[in-house]
């Protein structure tokens, strides 16, 4: 058998000064595509995201989720020794990475101006809260003050109350934008020698997220109502209860599917008429009387009756799954798509899902998740520290 071809990112080098969630999903995901990425860690604990929770085998489950395939070196960068290490890494490197408190990587002499004059050819790139200039450069800025800040908490949630979104959105997003900013700049250095710096604000990333109801606000004169699992604007399209207590989640996009779930599934065909319903904005006007309507129909069946009546009139659907269902849903066992990773402190492996995007005749790189410091030892020898100086490193608490 021939060798399996070298991954894509292969022999780009990544320093990342990360933490939490944003950042550490940017350089997972090129560290999936084959870059070596050094993450760069507080001695004695490493990244505040480790302690989260105990949930997977004794390690948090977005450290695990966010940080498989790294090298993990520890460096206290309130020394001098520490910061000159740090320089000599990304002396080194292709990318530099951070997504520290604001002006924080500046005053370490680590901003993206500073590198770019000492280092031309290094891709840097600065995940912020909300923008590294503007009124708000210096604010700090969790997820979930950005989804209030966006507006994306008054989307979500009932009508008596609004909800956080049940995911780290803006985190993601950001995290989204900075790793396919760099995917950018790593071409637009290979094709035209110049490096582009990147940066990606967490509010930026959300706002751009906001784009459906932002146009809808702006244009329509009110924001989209909460209307907690259902539809803001599409009507039917929400969960309905089967008679077996299953929640079962349908979706009607235009009107050949109207027409066919009145007459199908229903069994009105004469609502298909109906003025109150007759296209989809008068549908989200009587949303309520539509909703009881169909809600009288699922008691009739049980869910899986429901859902293949469903699936032979044409109409979208699914179970409304908790996340154990999810865990075992045929599209991911079989498929392949749950692979073993090693985490620190168990020999037992743990689950981990392959990347979303599938390159044909590319296998991603599936890597143990590092204990904290755990490659610090290598590092510095690559960078020619010898023993003796690692164990003087040590014992001034300059790395763990």
């Amino acid at each position: 058998m021939p060798p399996p071809p070298p991954l894509p990112l292969a022999g780009v080098t990544v320093v990342s000064l990360e933490q939490a969630v944003a950042a550490p999903f940017a350089t997972r995901q090129l560290a999936d595509l084959g870059a070596r990425v050094i993450k760069v860690e507080r001695p004695g604990g490493g990244d505040f995201a480790r302690r989260y929770d105990t949930t997977v085998r004794g390690q948090a489950s977005y450290f695990v989720w966010l940080n498989r395939s790294k090298e993990s070196i520890t460096l206290d960068l309130k020394t001098e020794r520490g910061l000159a290490i740090l320089g000599e890494l990304v002396a080194g490197a292709d990318v530099f990475v951070q997504n520290l408190a604001p002006g924080a990587a500046a005053r370490l002499g680590f901003g993206a101006e500073k590198l770019r004059e000492r280092h031309p050819s290094l891709i840097t790139c600065t995940v912020s809260g909300y923008g590294t200039d503007g009124p708000w450069a210096d604010r700090k800025a969790y997820d979930l003050l950005l989804q209030c800040q966006t507006g994306l908490l008054q989307l979500t949630g009932t009508p008596d109350e609004a909800a956080r979104a049940g995911i780290s959105v803006a985190d993601i997003a950001g995290g989204m934008y900075a790793y396919s900013g760099i995917l950018s700049a790593l071409y637009t250095r290979a094709t035209t020698g110049r490096a582009p710096a990147v940066e990606v604000s967490l509010f930026d990333a959300l706002a751009e997220w906001m784009g459906q109801p932002a146009y809808y606000t702006r244009y329509g004169g009110t924001q989209p109502p909460r209307v907690g699992a259902r539809h803001a604007t599409v009507a039917p399209y929400g969960p309905f209860t089967a008679s077996d207590g299953k929640d079962v989640l349908l979706s009607v996009q235009n009107e050949r599917e109207w027409v066919a779930l009145c007459r199908e599934f229903i069994g009105r065909p004469e609502l298909a008429d109906d003025p109150r319903f007759a296209t989809g904005s008068d549908r989200v006007a009587h949303r309520e009387t539509l909703d009881a309507i169909i809600s009288e129909r699922f008691a009739e069946l049980e869910s899986d009756a429901a859902m293949e009546l469903l699936d032979r009139t044409g109409i979208a659907n699914a179970g409304v799954n908790s996340v154990h269902e999810f865990l075992t849903h045929p599209v991911l066992t079989e498929r392949g798509r749950w692979q073993d990773i090693r985490v620190p402190g168990t020999t037992d492996p743990v689950q981990a899902l392959l990347p979303p995007a599938i390159l044909s005749g590319v296998t991603p790189r599936m890597d143990p998740v590092p204990e904290a410091g755990e490659h610090t030892e290598a590092i510095l020898a690559e960078l020619g520290h010898g023993p003796d100086d690692v164990a003087r490193l040590r014992e001034e608490g300059v790395c763990s």
